[in-house]
């Protein structure tokens, strides 16, 4: 069977050592290996994909030979759970979707919540459970509150925002810690909030992009996992450009998802390291 072990912890000397001497005694193949640490912070991080039938003990054997506060995950392969929140815009969620019909990420979307009705069709197409969960006559807090516990109810591993135009409370985002990923329509950390594309034209930039991230409490500022741009010129209106950058944010967006179900994500302070 196969595995994927994560590996975060203080950096230490001989640690691959380690690690990879006790997969070699609970006679576990090692097929890929990265590691990387942060001089600065003093972190280790390591990705190891295994084959074989580790003993029932072999994590509690792990900690022991790492420094202590180690943060060890065996993953058996199986599919990363998401919830997919989204508003009104169908590029990244239709993308997501049809990946996922297509057997194209090792994802398994549970469920779509949205706070309008607007694209129930397009998630029961690909046979989805949709919840609308209306944000009128609430205060953020309490619409947070009830998206949430709609969230809560399938336990997912991953909670996609797919354009979701809601600024989330810190309450949500504090119950769902380093679970969202947000996709944002701007090379950030150039023109964070509303209306990117716009500022953008304002600044006769050259390129726009999309920044795929972590959230966290400070607006479009939480550790970024991936980005990508395309090239733009002065004959290009606003509009156009945020025609032209559906196209990155949907890319951005399904393969930030893709790195998450393959553990290929680590969160470090405000950065993340990502492996390819």
């Amino acid at each position: 069977m196969s595995y994927i072990l994560t590996t975060q912890c203080a950096d230490d000397v001989g640690l691959i050592a380690k690690i990879t001497g006790l997969c070699h005694e609970h006679n576990l193949n090692i097929t890929r290996n990265n590691e990387f640490v942060d001089k600065d912070a003093k972190r280790f991080f390591m990705r190891t994909e295994l084959t074989g039938e580790p003993q029932s003990d072999f994590l509690d054997k792990l900690e022991a030979l790492l420094p202590k506060g180690a943060q060890l995950t065996l993953h058996n392969g199986a599919k990363t759970k998401v919830v997919l929140l989204a508003t009104k815009e169908a590029h990244c969620l239709g993308t997501v979707l049809l990946k996922q019909f297509e057997q194209a990420l090792n994802i398994e979307v549970l469920a779509v919540i949205a706070n309008y009705p607007d694209l129930e069709p397009l998630a029961k197409g690909f046979d989805v459970p949709f919840h609308v969960v209306s944000h009128v006559g609430l205060t953020r807090a309490e619409h947070d509150k009830q998206v949430g516990d709609v969230i809560a109810s399938y336990n997912p591993d991953i909670i996609g925002l797919a354009k979701y135009m809601r600024i989330l409370s810190p309450e949500f985002v504090g119950r769902f810690e380093n679970k969202i990923i947000n996709i944002h329509h701007s090379f950030l950390p150039a023109f964070i909030g509303a209306k990117p594309y716009h500022q953008a034209f304002d600044r006769g930039v050259k390129i726009i992009g999309a920044t795929a991230h972590f959230v966290n409490n400070e607006l479009d500022e939480g550790p970024i996992i991936l980005q990508d741009v395309t090239n733009v010129t002065h004959a290009n209106t606003a509009e156009m450009m945020a025609k032209m950058g559906k196209d990155v944010e949907k890319t951005v967006f399904s393969k930030a998802l893709q790195l998450a179900s393959e553990h290929k994500l680590f969160i470090n302070g405000n950065k993340t390291v990502v492996f390819s």
